[in-house]
């Protein structure tokens, strides 16, 4: 019988699966479990966003869109960043619509890496930017962030990382796992270190609307950023809509142009139905989303003091919807810790390892859950240490 695993590409055997899919895989089944592992709003999307994707239906707009996604879509997301951060970006050639960030960091990264470039990225991070760089044929170069640093990455670390091989670097915040949240001028520090080098930055900004204290700073306002940012931005988790899979990249015309090409051969566009929902939650829905964020907030407060109560050190998270307490103080390795929290009190977390190796001794609880949930967790996860 022949094996059908020689014939996988030499990239997708370097690239391991997914440790939250891998720990999660436990979880199927079990009942009684409270999870604080899955990075999705509780809430569900706003019921008139739902109504304009029935409406779009009703209407019979069941067909592709323009590749790039409907123009009034991308007006309404130009609209926005104009609005919010006062950067422009033209909807007709600089706004790419795609079927979630997921797809936009796939794209931008095939559109831009060459065999042996070497990528950038801070650790811990989202687990597929890694593998998405791999997957582009480049080398990635992780930089770890520390909890002494509040997990941002200083332009310090990120010049020492560049040579001659560096193509671009990876910015994620505010962060998923951590909740850190780079300041104006740590990131100013970031831009000199890609002026100075001629780098390109892909700078996922998908939590920027859940940020706690003060105003997120988006990374293409900064003084000459526009022209060498590949930004990508969703609505998944700012309008709990993480089903409907909307996000979208803007940037220089030709990259989006190469991102575009890839797009129109592999995804063609994202669906009409979730595209017309979008519209609706950038035009209407800013209440609604106002309300879940205080409400994230309210549950960020209650569920980080009660891990420091525990003894589990974990710094003030400032951004998107996650707790990444130290369970160092136990002994315990990260991986051990999850898996026997969710047997013997059945409360899901994710080892912080998964998101690179300076998420050793920590752990991911994403409180985008209720604050009943988040409150009998913590009274199970004081049983479990006691």
């Amino acid at each position: 019988m022949t094996d059908s695993k020689k014939f996988l590409s030499n990239m997708v055997n370097a690239v391991p699966p997914s440790g939250i899919r891998k720990f999660f895989d436990m979880v199927i089944g079990m009942d009684d479990v409270i999870s604080l592992g899955v990075g999705e709003p509780d809430f569900t999307t706003p019921w008139h966003i739902r109504e304009a994707c029935i409406y779009s239906l009703e209407k019979g707009f069941t067909s592709y869109t323009s590749n790039s996604g409907l123009i009034e879509l991308r007006e309404a997301i130009s609209d926005s960043f104009h609005n919010d951060y006062g950067v422009d970006y033209n909807p007709e050639d600089q706004i790419l619509v795609t079927t979630g960030v997921s797809e936009a960091t796939d794209l931008a990264l095939r559109a831009i890496v060459n065999p042996g470039d070497e990528v950038i990225f801070h650790e811990p991070c989202y687990v597929s930017y890694k593998p998405g760089i791999i997957f582009a044929g480049g080398t990635p170069v992780s930089v770890s962030t520390s909890r002494e640093n509040e997990f941002r990455v200083t332009g310090e670390q990120i010049e020492a990382a560049v040579n001659d091989k560096t193509k671009a670097i990876i910015l994620s915040y505010p962060n998923n796992p951590t909740g850190a949240v780079m300041r104006k001028h740590d990131l100013e520090e970031v831009a000199d270190v890609a002026v100075e080098h001629d780098l390109l930055v892909i700078s996922d900004e998908v939590y920027d609307k859940l940020t706690y204290n003060g105003k997120h700073t988006c990374f293409s306002s900064l003084n000459g950023m526009n022209e060498r940012t590949i930004l990508l931005n969703g609505l998944s988790k700012s309008h709990a809509m993480t089903g409907l899979r909307i996000g979208y990249a803007m940037g220089p015309p030709s990259i989006i142009s190469a991102m575009l090409l890839i797009h129109q051969y592999t995804m063609l566009c994202a669906p009409i139905t979730a595209q017309m929902g979008a519209i609706e939650a950038l035009k209407n829905g800013e209440s609604e989303m106002q309300a879940m964020v205080r409400e994230y907030n309210r549950r960020r407060r209650l569920f980080v003091s009660g891990l420091n109560s525990l003894g589990l050190d974990c710094f003030e998270p400032k951004g998107a919807f996650y707790a990444f307490p130290s369970i160092q103080s136990t002994g315990m390795t990260s991986a051990q810790f999850a898996e026997d929290l969710l047997h013997q009190q059945k409360v899901a977390v994710v080892p912080g390892d998964v998101f690179g190796q300076s998420g050793t001794g920590f752990l991911r609880c994403s409180y985008a859950s209720s604050l009943d949930e988040l409150k009998t967790s913590l009274e199970r996860i004081e049983e479990f240490l006691n």
